[in-house]
């Protein structure tokens, strides 16, 4: 397989027509229309794993095993737990019967899978071109490179690479961000596109953010900077950008297809909460503190607290 015929089989599993039209996409999915563990993952507050609730468990299970190379750490007839390098990175909890989560309702958007290196990604490419798993979109956001798809229950995923944090471009505390073509040959001319020798995640992958669909971005603004703690780094209409530690971003929050929309339906299908870890007990006992104040619940958890945001996304926020 050549790197162009690599590169249009890539196109097509994006349905789309040119590197611009993937860009496109992605835009679509990132919300940018202008223009071992990362740093992502050593901030003071950084994203840890994720639970998602679906009808089909093994369905699920076997395609983030098979599509995005997890390693199924545990398995029941009820749940299964998946990771990378002995890191328990996303639960999967069996509601068959479940009604699917409104795309109209908040909850999330896609959780980013972020591979250690640039050639970890181009070794993921040519394995999903080679087994002909569907993509949604992909783009270079100058702060990273990102390929975008969708689980078999429609859970949005972001699989992405981070360029070095030395070459983010900072303007006091807003980070320059973009949705370019992504450089597909570039990518491919690091790993023989030929072959596909991406036999699993790498022990480094990690989940780099999450991006959340909320009713309000003021409202959830004071809660996920306010309350949380993280710091905005962008914003445009429609969604805000935050993080710690002068990541780009950890959270995305938008009201693109959300606006308004009210608490969410538990026994509905999708995200269930994800975990924030912290890097200190005094940031979480000031995260306490700050949730108390706000009225939001705090109820004490194994090395950490739990609390919803306006909509009853769950975040538990854990001691490491």
């Amino acid at each position: 397989m050549t790197i162009e015929l690599t590169r249009r089989t890539l196109l097509h599993l994006a349905g789309a027509s040119s590197l611009s039209a993937a860009a496109v996409a992605a835009a679509q999915a990132e919300g940018v229309a202008d223009g071992g563990p990362t740093f992502a993952n050593r901030t003071p507050m950084r994203i840890g794993m994720v639970t998602l609730r679906v009808r089909n468990l093994d369905l699920v299970t076997d395609y983030y095993r098979d599509a995005i190379g997890l390693t199924v750490m545990q398995r029941t007839a009820t749940g299964a737990r998946l990771g990378a390098g002995g890191v328990a990175l996303l639960d999967l909890t069996l509601r068959a019967g479940a009604a699917s989560e409104a795309r109209n309702a908040a909850g999330l958007y896609h959780t980013a899978f972020l591979m250690p290196t640039r050639k970890d990604l181009a070794r993921w490419l040519v394995h999903a071109a080679t087994n002909k798993v569907p993509l949604s979109g992909f783009a270079d956001h100058l702060v990273s490179e990102s390929v975008y798809l969708d689980d078999p229950e429609g859970n949005g995923i972001e699989i992405y690479a981070d360029r070095a944090p030395e070459s983010w471009k900072w303007d006091g505390g807003t980070v320059a961000m973009a949705t370019d073509p992504l450089d597909i040959d570039g990518l491919l001319a690091l790993t023989n596109p030929r072959i596909s020798n991406y036999a699993g995640a790498p022990d480094g992958l990690r989940i780099g953010h999450m991006h959340l669909r909320v009713g309000d971005l003021e409202q959830a603004d004071r809660f996920y900077g306010g309350a949380i703690g993280f710091d905005p780094t962008r914003k445009r209409t429609g969604a805000a950008f935050l993080s710690s530690g002068r990541y780009h971003h950890h959270l995305g929050i938008n009201v693109w297809q959300s606006a308004g929309a009210g608490r969410r339906n538990d026994a509905a299908t999708g995200l269930a909460w994800f975990s924030l870890e912290v890097a200190s007990e005094e940031i979480l006992q000031a995260q306490e503190q700050r949730l108390r104040q706000a009225g939001a619940p705090a109820a004490a958890i194994t090395n950490g607290i739990e609390t919803a945001d306006p909509w009853g996304t769950k975040v538990r926020l854990i001691k490491v």
